[in-house]
């Protein structure tokens, strides 16, 4: 059996060894971090897992209550399509796991930095997504038809990521998710929260866009790690591989006719 909004799934629910992760080529410093990924498990203030329960996050929880206000504005964006940029178009390393067209984000927030113009957009998301602890990214995911993103991990274990269904097409077992050998199916209108550090894997074999809300948000960690953990984030922030991907998304939107304005 599935699991379907991050409800922790019967014992069985294990499916076999997945493949070896894609290792998109980010920055030395993320792998340097990686040694001390057990560090910031022991200090997590939930039981380290693959997924999570929503329930656990009071967030989340508002979230779902509007979810379809966030749907309502995310419908208003979809009909300029060409007006969204793939993916790897901001961020290259994921030219790893992705080179179409069939994996496009509209960004709100990136690893803190704001994008306005989308933001004004996109008030009421805007305005929910800045109510949530320790949020740093933000972006409708919209997964075109056929699309399949393979095997692959997140560089930082200093983040959790949430999705929240908006579009789910039919047949449920269409649209699926395979995070550390446990399968996961998204609800419209249910939050999915998982550790992107380990390896997942997405398909939308439908015939339509799967779009969630993605949102990456600091792990709830006791101090010291807490605050080291913060100190990192904004080191990140700075760092010329985020502001690297910041100006190649105001270039892009340029190029477009539109005024990005990023705000750091």
């Amino acid at each position: 059996m599935p699991l379907a909004g991050g409800r922790p799934p019967p014992a069985d629910d294990f499916l076999p060894q997945a493949p070896p992760p894609q290792r998109p080529p980010f920055p030395f410093f993320f792998h340097l971090l990686h040694t001390i990924e057990r560090l910031y498990e022991r200090f997590s203030l939930h039981t380290p897992q693959a997924i999570y329960n929503p329930q656990a996050f009071p967030w989340a929880l508002e979230l779902e209550s509007h979810w379809q206000a966030i749907r309502a504005e995310l419908n208003a964006v979809l009909p300029n399509r060409h007006l969204i940029p793939n993916f790897q178009d901001i961020s290259p390393e994921q030219q790893a796991i992705t080179q179409d067209d069939k994996w496009k984000t509209y960004v709100l927030y990136a690893y803190g930095a704001r994008a306005n113009h989308n933001c004004r957009e996109c008030p009421k998301t805007t305005s929910l997504v800045e109510r949530i602890p320790g949020m740093k990214t933000a972006f409708f995911s919209i997964l075109a038809a056929g699309k399949h993103i393979p095997a692959h991990r997140g560089p930082y274990k200093g983040l959790l990521r949430a999705h929240l269904a908006l579009l789910v097409p039919k047949p449920t077992n269409a649209c699926r998710m395979h995070v550390n050998g446990m399968e996961a199916r998204w609800e419209e209108g249910k939050t999915l929260i998982f550790d992107d550090t380990l390896t997942h894997e997405v398909w939308n074999d439908s015939d339509d866009d799967r779009v969630v809300l993605f949102i990456d948000f600091s792990r709830p960690m006791r101090a010291p790690l807490s605050w080291i953990n913060e100190s990192i984030m904004r080191v990140i922030r700075w760092s010329p591989y985020a502001r690297g991907a910041v100006r190649r998304f105001q270039k892009w939107y340029e190029q477009h006719g539109i005024a990005a304005d990023v705000k750091l």
